[in-house]
Parts: structure tokens; sequence; C-alpha cells
């Protein structure tokens, strides 16, 4: 199957729940610096994989894999500290870590793929 547009790399897709989830479960925080910080981080996963689909060269894209990958290793460390400062329930803390995980796996994936 070829990959049209970004929309359709699942990488992406699931990427953009973890966002959802995440500015859903953090958006009543009163710690606003770690709020922004995780919303922030997580957002970058799925934009570098957009942004760099769309550059439209395999190099181009590659770097801002690596980049989203960066920024899904940041979203897991800042969910180990929420679920230690008692941040998030363990099930939500299992929820997304192991989603975090398996988008960091495809992108590792696709990375090597290009």
């Amino acid at each position: 199957m070829k990959i049209e547009r970004f929309e359709d790399i699942i990488a992406w897709q699931l990427a953009k729940e973890l966002t959802v989830s995440i500015y859903s479960l953090f958006e009543k925080s009163n710690d606003y610096g770690f709020r922004d910080q995780i919303q922030r981080a997580s957002i970058s996963i799925m934009n570098n994989i957009a942004e760099g689909f769309e550059r439209k060269t395999n190099n181009e894209f590659k770097q801002f894999l690596y980049i989203a990958k960066g920024s899904c290793g940041e979203v897991r460390s800042m969910l180990i500290i929420a679920k230690d400062l008692n941040k998030m329930s363990m099930e939500h803390y299992n929820e997304l870590f192991n989603k975090a995980e398996i988008i960091s796996r495809m992108l590792s994936n696709f990375i090597k793929t290009l």
C-alpha cells in the first residue's frame, strides 16, 4: 500500500490519539509548566511526521522522523514523572506509555525502510 497522505501513516494516527489523550488528561492541571511541556512534546510527534512527509524527500522525511522519535522519548519520560508524582492513574500511565512505545518502534522501523 502506497502512502499518499501523512494522515495514512499509522504512526501519525497513533500519535494523534496519544496527543488527544494527553491534552484531555492534563487540560485542567494547574502545573502549567508540566502540562505545557508534555502537550508540546506529544503534538511534536505527529507534527514532525506530517512535516517530514510533506517535504517529499526521504532524507528530509527521515530527519523529521528522528525528531518525532525524540519527542516520543520525551513524552515517555514525562509520563514516568507524572506517574511518580501521582498526576495520573496507573491505568492511564500504562495505556499512554505503551502507545508511546509502539509509536517509537514504528518510527524506528519507518526510518530503517527509508
